[in-house]
This record gives structure tokens, sequence and C-alpha cells, in this order.
């Protein structure tokens, strides 16, 4: 007498789940794959156009790094051009910037997270603060013109366009930065590093200055000078402060005019001679090796200070 097999209905459901667990798993690999590949792609556009960029200005500016380049002011004639001008003016517009942008990025940073009570109050000055980091450089360009070189029509206040009046408004540009940057750094430190602080008798200010703020070093450190890298490559506020583009002289204190790299790169490149745009490449050169020279200044300060603490 044959005897038929039956099949539980639990064993077809089970089958059946696995069938669509397995299904969705082979169309998420696939997703997983094809995704790889288009961010691999749009990395690789991005490095083959910055790569293409960077071999055009070297091709064009390197035969114009000469010493003579570097000793020379501005000039009509290309062969004559120099940046020297330039470059002593953006050294004493980031010499004057980094005390400003230190004491009151820092300064507001601690504020903020340490002594400030959390209330509506304090929550809306963290959301303009964190906005203010999103605002196009031209809109402190034009708050420094109004404040700082004319004076809002007081002319005992007017810096005109002196290398003071150029650094607090570059600072007012790169300091929603520094304040978000060393928010974060001083957030990230462990309320158990202060209560231990406070258990050996700390006071607050001990507290932040010798346990806080050594934490969290790397985290401003390098918040701050990517900041200063911005501050140093903008061109907009600049012009609207109305920096000059040529001046045979160099500045002496910082209530003198001076000239800025950025500046001078963009009125070189706007020069209908050919040859000016392989000066403004050389001029590319040397201000593209004073911001990596910075950012790699970041990566070691933030790897000293990190194996430090």
């Amino acid at each position: 007498m044959a005897t038929t097999a039956t099949t539980h209905p639990n064993e077809n459901k089970t089958l059946v789940d696995q069938n669509k667990v397995e299904k969705n798993i082979s169309s998420r690999i696939t997703k997983n794959k094809v995704l790889k590949w288009v961010f691999f792609a749009c990395t690789m556009i991005g490095l083959l156009v910055l790569a293409a960029l960077l071999i055009n200005t070297l091709i064009k500016g390197v035969p114009y790094l000469k010493p003579s380049f570097f000793t020379n002011f501005s000039s009509s004639m290309p062969q004559m051009a120099g940046i020297k001008g330039a470059l002593v003016g953006t050294l004493w517009l980031m010499i004057t910037i980094i005390p400003i942008s230190i004491i009151l990025g820092i300064g507001t940073a601690i504020y903020l997270e340490e002594y400030a009570k959390a209330n509506a109050f304090t929550n809306f000055i963290k959301i303009s603060i964190s906005n203010l980091a999103g605002v196009p450089s031209v809109v402190f360009g034009l708050l420094g013109l109004t404040i700082f070189v004319r004076g809002m029509g007081i002319g005992a206040l007017s810096l005109g366009q002196s290398i003071l009046a150029a650094a607090l408004t570059m600072s007012l540009l790169i300091l929603p930065v520094i304040i978000v940057s060393s928010q974060e750094a001083i957030r990230a430190v462990p309320k158990s590093v202060r209560e231990a602080s406070y258990g050996l008798g700390g006071n607050k200010w001990q507290t932040i200055y010798k346990i806080v703020l050594p934490a969290a070093l790397p985290g401003i450190l390098t918040g701050f000078i990517l900041a200063l890298s911005r501050a140093l490559g903008e061109t907009a506020p600049l012009i609207l402060i109305g920096i000059p583009t040529i001046l045979l002289r160099l500045p002496s204190s910082i209530f003198d005019q001076f000239q800025a790299m950025p500046i001078q790169i963009y009125n070189w490149a706007k020069m209908p001679q050919e040859a000016f745009q392989h000066v403004a490449s050389a001029g590319i050169i040397v201000l593209l090796i004073l911001l990596l020279a910075m950012n790699g200044l970041a990566i070691f300060l933030r790897n000293k200070f990190s194996k430090k603490y």
C-alpha cells in the first residue's frame, strides 16, 4: 500500500521566508557593489580634476619661481613682476589674525561650554554662531567695510585699508568655525576628568586651564589652523574693504596699507597678457605651499598633543 508524503504548512512558510531573505540579501549586495563603484567614480573624478589643475598650474608657474620672483614687487611687465609685497603683507595679516582669533574664539567656546547656563538665550547664541559659519564671505567683507574701514562715519574709529582692519574682518569670517570646533573639542572631554579635578580640590578655572584645555587642545588647534587656512585664501572680503592691488612698499606696522597674495593673484589672473597667467600660476604655487605647510602643522600638533594627553 503506497503512502504519500505530506508537507507541513509551517515548513512551506519557512521556505518562502528563506527565499525572500536570500533575495533581499542578494539585492542589497548588488546595490552595495553598484554604489561602491559610483562613489569610487565620484572620488576619481574629483581627484582627476584636482590633478589636472595642479599639473596645469605647475607647468605654467614653475618656470617663474626664480629668486627675483620673491624679491621684486608687482610690476606692469610680467618678467619683472614679483610677489615680495604680497607675501610679506600676507604674513603680517596672519600674525595679526592669530591673537585676535585665539582670544575671541577660544574664549567664547570656553564661556559657552563651561560657564553659560543652559537656557533659551544660550541656545540661540549657539545656533546663531553655527549659522554664521555658512554665511558667504562677501557678507563679512561688507561688515568689515562698514565697521572697520569707514568706522560707521566716525573718523576716529576708521582704520582705512590697514592690516588691522583686514585682520578684524577676516577674524569675523573664521570666528564661527573656531568657536564651533573648540566647543566640540571641549565637549568631548569626559565629565569624569572634571569631577576628578574637583575631587582633588581644584576650582573651576584650574580645572579648565590645567585639565580641560590640554585635553581639548588637539581639536582646538586643528580647527583653528584650518580656519586660518580659509582666511588666507579668501579674496572677496579683501576686495570689498579696498586692499590695494599694487603697493611698492612694505608695511611697518598693523596700521599701514598692505598687499595680500589672493588679491595679487586675482589681479594677475585678470590681466590680458598671457604671460601674467603664468605669473599668477607661480603665485598660486606659493600660496598652496603656504597652505599645505599650515595644514601639515595642524596634523603635527594634533598628533603630538593626542599622544601626550
